[in-house]
């Protein structure tokens, strides 16, 4: 019984690690709508996230923005040879973002920014057929990131920051696939940790190459969230387990992993930019979890995650003083590998579709608007390391999942 109970444990602090591994890509509304590229781009304050010392050739001495993006989305679970069907009922997820940046002198610009790159929402069925890996979870994680960049010469800068994480993380599932309490409910448990803190950060350099090509490289360092004394509660206990499940604490460090974008940008026409960026996840560090409990248990959880490429595409066309529309598209490949899927993250190849579009509403203040369609790839797969009364039971079938976010966004300059 020790054993369930740290494998349970286990694989419910493993989903605030595996977030990146489900992510859309939301850190801004112009750069959403050109396929979330924006390494070598200089349009806007975004840059405090995608290349910080691009905010040194921004064209304003201040530049603010600040958006929302509604996010929806669906995973349906089949397994033909026991009939299970079964659909996720996610609420509408809001990630948000807001830049700042300002010209100090000629050379020098800083910024600070707030967005949440990690966060997500999954609710399966009570007790359905997988309720022994997930009934449902809500995942936040917010980055904090003042910025400081420097024009080294008239065609490269650098910038970059610390970032400050506060992660939070809820999450409920059954404590097997059969335990129940006398009156016949089903054994769960819900964790829950708020706020926890965590340290990384941020560097990025751009380089002109000429007058039309600006050349992008960003990293973002790993940061690892360390959980401390976080709630477990126990609920629907049989009276002779109480004591096993009794209500406690954990322990457990959940790594968020480096990154690094390579981009470029072209301005094909005082009109048409052309933009393409290539990520790079360094997924390679969550190959395990290990969790410590107050009552003296260890539970080391695999999870072999391989690292991960996404390519950007994107364009933006400046039609008229008013108005400029963009569009892209970028292939996200999954870092999760077989016989590690599972349904607290349902992770497949990606292809997202992009769109947006500026408004210019005064001189200074302008409206964005983005549109995501991100479709996944079906995939056939299953969790292989779930363990109960000494076996390893597989739990597997088909996953279809989809997202559709839609986005809007302030921008002032002056």
């Amino acid at each position: 019984m020790n054993k369930v109970f740290g494998v349970v444990l286990g694989l419910c602090i493993a989903c605030s690690a595996q977030a990146g591994g489900y992510r859309a890509a939301l850190q801004g509304q112009k750069a959403l709508g050109m396929g979330h590229t924006g390494v070598a781009m200089t349009d806007s304050a975004e840059s405090i996230f995608f290349n910080p010392g691009a905010i040194t050739q921004l064209e304003a001495d201040i530049d603010m923005v600040a958006g929302v993006t509604l996010l929806q989305s669906k995973t349906e679970f089949k397994n033909s040879e026991t009939l299970v069907d079964e659909d996720t009922d996610n609420p509408l997820g809001t990630p948000v973002n807001a830049y700042f940046a300002q010209r100090l002198a000629p050379e020098y610009s800083w910024g600070f920014g707030i967005y949440t790159p990690f966060g997500n929402r999954v609710e399966w069925p009570d007790d359905w057929a997988g309720s022994h890996l997930v009934n449902n979870i809500k995942l936040q994680a917010i980055y904090l990131q003042p910025t400081l960049a420097y024009q080294i010469n008239d065609s490269t800068s650098i910038g970059g920051g610390p970032t400050l994480v506060l992660g939070s993380v809820k999450f409920n599932r059954n404590l097997s696939t059969s335990l129940t309490d006398e009156k016949g409910d089903r054994s769960n448990v819900t964790i829950e940790d708020n706020n926890v803190p965590a340290l990384g950060y941020n560097i990025g350099l751009l380089h002109n190459l000429n007058d039309t090509i600006r050349l992008g490289i960003n990293y973002r360092s790993k940061v690892t969230v360390k959980a401390r004394d976080g709630d477990a509660d126990f609920n629907d206990i049989p009276a002779a387990l109480q004591d096993t499940f009794s209500d406690g604490d954990f322990d457990a460090d959940l790594p968020l992993p480096a990154e690094l974008t390579l981009g470029v940008a072209w301005d094909y026409s005082d009109r048409l930019t052309l933009a393409f960026d290539y990520n790079y996840t360094y997924w390679d560090t969550y190959d395990e979890l290990v969790i410590k409990f107050d009552n003296g248990i260890t539970s080391t959880n695999p999870r072999n995650y391989k690292n991960a490429s996404t390519v950007r595409f994107g364009m933006q066309y400046r039609y008229d003083e008013k108005w400029t529309f963009r569009g892209g598209i970028y292939f996200d490949e999954s870092p999760v590998q077989d016989g590690y899927f599972a349904p607290e993250t349902p992770r497949n190849d990606s292809i997202g579709y992009t769109a947006g579009l500026t408004y210019q509403a005064t001189k200074n203040l302008e409206l964005d608007v983005a549109l995501l369609i991100l479709t996944f790839k079906d995939e056939d797969n299953s969790y292989d390391y779930y363990e109960e009364g000494g076996q390893t039971i597989p739990f597997g079938g088909n996953y279809d999942s989809a997202a559709n976010a839609l986005g809007f966004g302030l921008s002032y300059k002056y």
